[in-house]
């Protein structure tokens, strides 16, 4: 850590240098030299105080002691306050018993004297106060051990060693941590670079190796040498090698390079009809003169054999009569496809299994004959800047987007914290992912756990915590900073499935949903072979209100008609509402002031998978197993203000197939949808990416299409938007265990 800061305090001079800050750089510079930290090299802090005690500067050693003890020993926890009390009694002992090697009598007697008040009611000092009376206290064998070479350096060894594994363990700035991603960065590029030697080298010699083994196994003994024969005496070997192909036209690569008079007289160039001088001084002359011939066509024509086995081109004026009843067939379709719009052309085309070639500039043969006219130009809504599908102007433009792959199995949740600097991804191997965004993508903790997990949630207050729900009935509060865990609670004995956690905007509570397991299959899994249960109902749950603070249950929610399996919970901004969806379909609303549910009502045929307020919180929306997206005025229990249907792969449950028919079948577990900043937008899951969907439009679905993320290759089954930062950020989490991070721009109408 030493080095780094010193380099830092470098670059910071060569900035303010730079910039002309000469002032700050006269009061950095002053406390720079002023500075009792040493820039936290730790030796640097050893020799001052050897400094102090050396010079017999009893009262500079004590108020240097009592700054690190105010600066940094301070910030420890209560645990280690014994081991600084030691490595002080050890560095006055030092002290005294350098006064005495030194023979500094007057020194040892100061040192008594000044600290009797301090020392006197300490055990560990009782025996000490002889020593400036005693003639001979090296040989003495309570205190002979203290004036040995060995208890010294022991003693300096130890406080070094504290003092570096303080440092490294402190909290760093983010400007310190620009030195250690330089050299990672430097470290990866050197590997990179030897990786890339190491590809290449493979390469050639597996191509030295396939060049052998064709010489050897494939190839005439005339052809070995091709690459190092020119164009004039590969034509002269060809031609010996099979007289027939002098007359007819060459299919040799090499010719294509050669000049117009080079070329063998029988070698004719074939073009596309009505080229222009310039593409016919490419070799694309029109051999049938008058007579318009597509090139699709004529490359699917079927041409005689000679007797030498060469291929012979058919000349103009004995055209069989079913090649032209084919030719004319080709292009009344051309012309079908032709008169179509230009949308439907590839649906045509595929359906053919005829493409047309494509030439230079990204031009087909059948545009050089008949163009489109300028109204059928399709608009595409990812290459155009600001439209969208439908040619409408987009309400966000995809700056960028991103992956972290540090997962190796599917995700269940991916969330944002409070702040949109960090992020929390489970998968199901019971792996937890704390990773930041901003400014570099960079894994601040990994959290292992023994029991399957099956929730998370970020703690408001303060958003470091994160809130871990598992199979076996607890919870566990984590410290992303320091990574370790805080407390751990027992929920329930009979109810060990954690399926949902809502943590409380004012910091001081949580919601959890537990519930029994759910038989063969469902017990805490996430990844399901076997299709869900057919009565849901079946399944007891409950919904528990716990303390953050004391750690310990307040009370449990009523459910009525019974106990049920929660699935899904939500608070509104200030926490004085709570909106659960459950497994028999029902969507309930708790009032947190009096703890009771204020209305209840039935909202899907079948599991509530998730649930969120709007903007506004005067409505709740939710996604059921029905495969609806349902807006409820909560002002009016169980009306619905717009119904949407989605496709199975945004509701679930989500299948990825994999190889010999094996099909990987996950139920919804994390969140469906999120909306952005200011609620007129949604976000959802899809086969290959998130999808944004416009609210209260004014189209027939309700729902209007305006931006698809993509970028997966496996299902999406949990998303997250976080608009804490000045560009909004999606979070798409998908089955192979990637996480696509896209961050939109909004533009303002």
């Amino acid at each position: 850590m030493g080095s780094a800061v010193e380099r830092t305090d470098e670059h910071v001079r060569e900035y303010l240098i730079y910039r002309g800050f000469t002032s700050t750089l006269k009061h950095l510079d002053s406390d720079m030299k002023a500075d009792k930290e040493k820039g936290f090299r730790v030796d640097k802090i050893i020799d001052q105080l050897q400094l102090f005690i050396h010079t017999f500067d009893l009262n500079g050693l004590k108020d240097y002691w009592g700054y690190l003890d105010r600066r940094l020993f301070c910030r420890l926890e209560d645990i280690y306050r014994p081991t600084v009390s030691k490595l002080r009694t050890s560095l006055f002992r030092y002290y005294v018993v350098y006064t005495v090697q030194l023979k500094n009598l007057e020194k040892t007697q100061e040192f008594f004297q000044r600290q009797a008040q301090e020392l006197q009611g300490k055990p560990e000092w009782r025996d000490w106060f002889i020593l400036p009376f005693m003639p001979a206290p090296e040989q003495n064998p309570l205190f002979s051990p203290y004036f040995s070479r060995q208890w010294s350096d022991t003693f300096l060894v130890s406080l070094h060693n504290f003092l570096s594994v303080l440092f490294q363990c402190m909290p760093q700035p983010v400007l310190l941590s620009f030195d250690s991603e330089v050299q990672r960065t430097t470290c990866l590029q050197e590997e990179n670079d030897q990786l890339r030697h190491m590809l290449f080298s493979l390469q050639g010699e597996a191509k030295l190796k396939k060049q052998e083994e064709m010489v050897h196994h494939k190839l005439p003994p005339y052809v070995q040498n091709m690459d190092r024969l020119g164009d004039t005496e590969l034509d002269l070997v060809t031609s010996q090698r099979n007289p027939a192909l002098t007359t007819t036209p060459s299919r040799n690569f090499f010719s294509t390079f050669l000049p117009q008079a080079r070329r063998v007289p029988g070698k004719m160039p074939r073009g596309l009809p009505g080229s222009s001088p310039t593409q016919a001084s490419l070799g694309r002359k029109d051999t049938a003169a008058n007579q318009p011939k597509d090139p699709v066509a004529a490359s699917k024509e079927p041409r005689p054999v000679c007797s030498a086995g060469g291929t012979s081109e058919p000349q103009a004026g004995f055209t069989s009569h079913p090649r032209q009843r084919r030719h004319q067939d080709h292009e009344k379709e051309r012309k079908e496809l032709f008169s179509k719009p230009q949308n439907q052309m590839p649906e045509k085309r595929g359906e053919s299994g005829d493409p047309e070639p494509h030439l230079e500039g990204g031009t087909t043969s059948s545009d050089l004959i008949d163009p489109p006219p300028p109204s059928q130009t399709q608009v595409s809504g990812e290459g155009q800047r600001g439209t969208g599908v439908l040619g409408v102007e987009q309400p966000f433009i995809k700056l960028s987007q991103e992956e972290y792959g540090e997962h190796h199995s599917s995700i269940m949740h991916c969330r944002v914290d409070c702040s949109g600097r960090r992020v929390a991804s489970l998968d199901v191997d019971g792996v937890i992912k704390v990773w930041s965004f901003n400014p570099i993508m960079q894994t601040k903790a990994t959290i292992m756990s023994k029991s399957p997990l099956l929730s998370l949630e970020w703690a408001t207050k303060p958003d470091r915590l994160l809130l871990l729900g598992s199979g076996v009935g607890t919870v566990r509060l984590y410290d992303t900073d320091a990574k370790k865990n805080l407390y751990e609670m027992a929920i329930d004995e009979t109810h060990q499935r954690i399926l949902s956690l809502a943590c409380s905007p004012s910091g001081t509570s949580f919601v959890c949903s537990a519930a029994a397991h759910a038989g063969p299959g469902r017990s805490g899994s996430v990844t399901e072979t076997v299709p869900r249960l057919p009565n849901p109902l079946s399944v007891s749950g409950q919904l528990l209100l716990w303390d953050t603070k004391t750690v310990k249950q307040q009370l449990q929610f009523s459910l009525e008609p019974g106990p049920v399996a929660i699935n899904c919970t939500a608070f509104n901004h200030n926490g004085n509402l709570l909106v659960t969806g459950a497994a028999d379909g029902v969507i309930r609303l708790f009032d947190m002031q009096r703890y009771d549910c204020a209305m209840s009502w039935r909202a899907h045929d079948g599991e509530v998978y998730s649930v969120e307020f709007s903007y506004d919180e005067n409505t709740v929306f939710s996604i059921g197993e029905d495969g609806k997206f349902i807006q409820w005025n909560i002002h009016r229990c169980g009306v619905k203000q717009s119904e949407n249907s989605l496709p199975q792969d945004a509701t679930g449950p989500f299948v990825l197939s994999g190889y010999s028919g094996y099909k990987q079948v996950q139920v919804p577990r994390g969140r469906l949808f999120a909306f952005d900043s200011e609620g007129q937008h949604v976000l959802t899951c899809s086969n290959n990416g998130g999808l944004i969907y416009r609210l209260n439009s004014t189209s027939d679905s309700g729902l209007e299409k305006v931006l698809p993320l993509g970028g997966h290759k496996a299902p999406v089954v949990t998303v997250d938007w976080c608009s804490a930062m000045d560009c909004g950020t999606c979070l798409t989490a998908s089955m192979d265990g990637k996480i696509k991070l896209s961050t939109l721009l909004a533009q303002k109408s």
